[in-house]
């Protein structure tokens, strides 16, 4: 997957198309999708192509319960355009984005759904709006993010990492806590394996951060804005890449940002093609992200295997 193009044009008649719909029109699966069911899922690709000799693998989870659903309707409303156009212009060439869709395995009915890495904006629309929007979540102030970094670190293969030694990025975005394990029931029912055991978030992390840089962005927006237990929670796990945003609608822009300066481009030089409240806000939440990708090292041979 992600062999096709980004068009600005192509993007602006599919976001103008969506502009005057409800959530409700735009996101019109009332249960998961099959062709993002993880069950039996054994790997996504994301391979270079001649349309994109150096192709970024990008992972975004975006939790589909009732307090974030507003997320991905921006997305489709406009933030996708800025959010690709954004990397493009700052150091980012080739960007294939893959969307999960994220829940909590305790009480939902469709808690994980994967996309495909995708970078053609006809593409990318159609697995951003076949994620299934439950509304649902526990009640617990915990969400089964731990269960993206399940798909980065176990079941996605990059060129990126395989050819280049160089990590790809994955994000999480939402307003909880992760749950800090999953079962082996939960795995084999969910994924399908035949067997499995439990594992820790801790460790489900470290197998992402093999081939991601792994960042989770915290909106603190909602019931849990300032919440010392969700933000420390996170920062335990993430430390810089615990990104806290108070604007929930900019996190197109916070992502795209946080990528290009990853790359290697000036944050000034990305922020001011925001305008002037935008721009503050981005340099204000990443003040403490250092800028530079990481090599992998190793982790090409270490990629942890099921």
């Amino acid at each position: 997957m992600g062999c096709s193009s980004y068009s600005s044009d192509v993007y602006k008649t599919i976001s103008s198309g969506h502009a005057t719909k409800s959530r409700a029109t735009i996101f019109v699966n009332k249960g998961l999708c099959k062709e993002m069911d993880p069950n039996g899922l054994v790997v996504r690709e994301c391979r270079d192509s001649a349309n994109h000799p150096t192709s970024l693998p990008i992972i975004i989870g975006l939790d589909e319960t009732g307090s974030m659903g507003s997320i991905p309707e921006q997305l489709c409303k406009g933030k996708l355009g800025t959010f690709i156009e954004t990397m493009m212009g700052h150091k980012v060439q080739d960007p294939a984005v893959l969307f999960l869709g994220i829940g909590d395995h305790h009480s939902d009915n469709a808690p994980l759904q994967v996309g495909q890495f995708e970078s053609g904006a006809v593409e990318l629309n159609h697995w951003l709006t076949n994620v299934y929007l439950e509304g649902n979540g526990g009640g617990q102030c915990m969400e089964s993010y731990l269960l993206a970094w399940l798909i980065a670190g176990r079941h996605t293969s990059t060129d990126h990492l395989e050819k280049r030694g160089r990590k790809g990025y994955m994000f999480t975005i939402g307003d909880e806590k992760t749950w800090d394990n999953i079962s082996a029931d939960a795995l084999e029912t969910m994924m399908g394996y035949e067997s499995a055991e439990s594992v820790t978030a801790e460790q489900l992390l470290a197998e992402a951060q093999r081939s991601y840089e792994v960042f989770h962005i915290h909106i603190n927006s909602t019931g849990y804005r300032d919440s010392k237990e969700v933000i420390g929670s996170w920062k335990r796990l993430l430390g810089e890449r615990a990104i806290i945003l108070d604007d929930h609608e900019i996190v197109a822009e916070l992502i795209a940002s946080t990528i290009s300066l990853m790359e290697g481009a000036n944050l000034k030089a990305i922020t001011d093609g925001f305008d002037k409240d935008t721009a503050g806000k981005i340099e204000h939440a990443l003040v403490a992200v250092k800028p530079g990708a990481v090599m992998a090292g190793d982790a090409v041979n270490g990629i942890a295997k099921l």
